[in-house]
């Protein structure tokens, strides 16, 4: 599992399909939509349409990472392997269908059974079957037990309800054939679909669900090639909104613009660089741990957040985000807010560890951003600046870069991640588990004994304690990653915009039903 950012793809064109009217709020992106059918849509440019005309179980309500009944009225364990959810009363699909329990057994066996490579049913690993008990109770059994994750993957994207009259058991459904099935049970229903060019919802007056009832009747999106266009059409008024990705430079210059408002949420994108604890400098292992320490001790990550990002980021100081329930602050308390040479010092002497240590430090220059060549010239300027360190900075394309890095070419190297689910365990077991996808040979028994622990702690303040200890562990003894900046969600609008507050939050939904003007 790699994350959202790491699995969006661009889709490709289609002809243009439905009526609709006005264009009442019109927003702009960069982001591609893949595919409208849920099986093959793991990605951030699908997850946008997904959000608006689909119901799940669960849901995200505006300003909340807590799974809340959407189509379900209630869900709970009725015991340790099961999970029952039983839904409201009369839900239908926007083309009249029922949506009953038999929808959500059919959505989730055809995710499984589909299993596209494009798709997200590795979300789905601990869900051993579902069924229809009757016409509004569905019933999960689940391999493991006690798996507190499981109500949040739910609201991700292998959750989506689909009609069962619509989508086929057995293959991914084109978009113009989704869009004219109508098979749309949220708060919104697409109306007009031009792929990557101009999409145009319209309210469902029949969504009762936990993102509310939407204050615009009509929202289209348009997408956009480069940002250097959207940014003109947001100062000019051509579209109301534009949302991912405008550049740091371009969000600077927008904040002093009077004709739009830059507005600015918690979001959970992270950024950070990878040990690997096989290839990476040092004799011994405490040696290894020493450098690391004395690396983490010298990283200025608020000079990063606003040199290189113009406060588009803040400084981070675990790998779980702030605004994620659990989240601390172990590489702030532990290594200090602010680089400490002295402390770096310390750290290789006591192991022994002669300087200046050579680094080689990878980075890459397509996938995360264009800005990352900035950022990692400022950490290699940082290192050196110590006197402690000599760092051979090296940037390598995506393609390559994946390849490489999983035949340990790469002593340290930079990743990202978007979260697949708004937990803090998606910060937690896809990093430091056993066989995790970082690949750089971190595993450690009593950090996996932590982990289960907190994945399956049915007591929530148990399970914030065990996930708090278990951060302040990887920070003390382990630095298998240094974490280095949380992304915050960014929207510029026009002034008269209303309600982008309420939906720039860590659970990575954005929200038409909360915009109006």
């Amino acid at each position: 599992m790699t994350g959202l950012a790491v699995l969006a793809v661009a889709g490709c064109g289609s002809g243009r399909t439905g009526g609709g009217g006005g264009e009442g709020i019109v927003v702009g992106t960069t982001d591609k939509i893949f595919s409208l059918d849920p099986a093959a849509a793991y990605d951030n440019g699908s997850l946008l349409p997904e959000t608006q005309v689909y119901q799940f179980l669960l849901n995200l309500p505006p300003g909340e990472t807590t799974p809340t009944p959407d189509a379900a009225e209630k869900c709970e364990f009725t015991d340790p392997t099961t999970y029952s959810c039983t839904l409201r009363e009369g839900l239908t699909f926007a083309n009249g269908n029922p949506l009953t329990s038999a929808s959500v057994k059919f959505s989730f066996d055809r995710m499984l059974g589909i299993n596209d490579p494009n798709g997200p049913a590795s979300l789905l690993g601990n869900l051993e079957k579902t069924e229809a008990v009757d016409e509004r109770t569905v019933r999960f059994t689940l391999k493991e037990a006690n798996d507190q994750t499981f109500p949040a993957v739910l609201t991700t994207q292998a959750g989506p309800i689909v009609d069962e009259k619509v989508f086929p058991a057995d293959r991914v459904l084109d978009d113009n054939e989704v869009v004219n099935g109508k098979p749309f049970s949220g708060p919104y229903s697409i109306v007009s679909y031009d792929k990557n060019k101009l999409v145009e919802y319209r309210a469902n007056p029949d969504y009762n669900g936990a993102l509310g009832t939407p204050k615009t009747d009509t929202i289209s999106t348009r997408y956009y090639a480069t940002t250097e266009n959207m940014k003109l059409d947001v100062q000019n008024g051509a579209i109301d909104v534009a949302w991912r990705s405008l550049t740091p430079t371009d969000v600077d210059s927008l904040r002093a613009d009077s004709n739009v408002t830059v507005h600015e949420g918690p979001g959970g994108e992270l950024r950070y660089f990878v040990f690997n604890l096989n290839t990476m400098p040092g004799d011994t292992p405490e040696q290894k741990l020493a450098i690391r320490k004395a690396i983490a001790s010298s990283i200025d990550r608020e000079a990063l957040a606003t040199n290189v990002y113009k406060g588009t980021y803040t400084p981070a100081y675990s790998s779980v985000p702030q605004g994620f329930p659990g989240a601390v602050e172990p590489f702030k308390e532990i290594y200090g807010a602010q680089p400490n040479k002295d402390a770096a010092a310390r750290f290789l002497a006591d192991a022994g560890v002669a300087t200046p240590v050579d680094l080689n430090l990878q980075y890459n220059s397509d996938h995360y951003g264009s800005s990352s060549s900035e950022e990692y010239a400022a950490i290699k300027t940082q290192l050196e600046s110590t006197g402690l360190f000599r760092v051979n900075l090296q940037s390598t394309e995506w393609v390559s870069y994946q390849r490489e890095r999983a035949r340990d070419a790469y002593p340290i190297y930079q990743l990202g991640w978007f979260p697949d689910f708004a937990d803090p365990d998606n910060y937690l077991t896809p990093f430091f588990g056993p066989n995790n996808f970082l690949q750089n040979h971190f595993e450690d028994p009593a950090i996996t004994a932590q982990l289960v622990a907190e994945s399956t702690e049915p007591d929530k303040t148990k399970r914030l304690a065990i996930i708090e200890a278990v951060q302040a562990d990887l920070a003390r003894d382990h630095i298998s990653i240094v974490p280095l900046l949380a992304g915050k969600q960014i929207a510029v609008a026009g002034n008269d915009i209303q309600g982008l507050e309420q939906t720039l939050d860590p659970s990575f939904r954005f929200r038409f039903g909360v915009l109006s003007k």
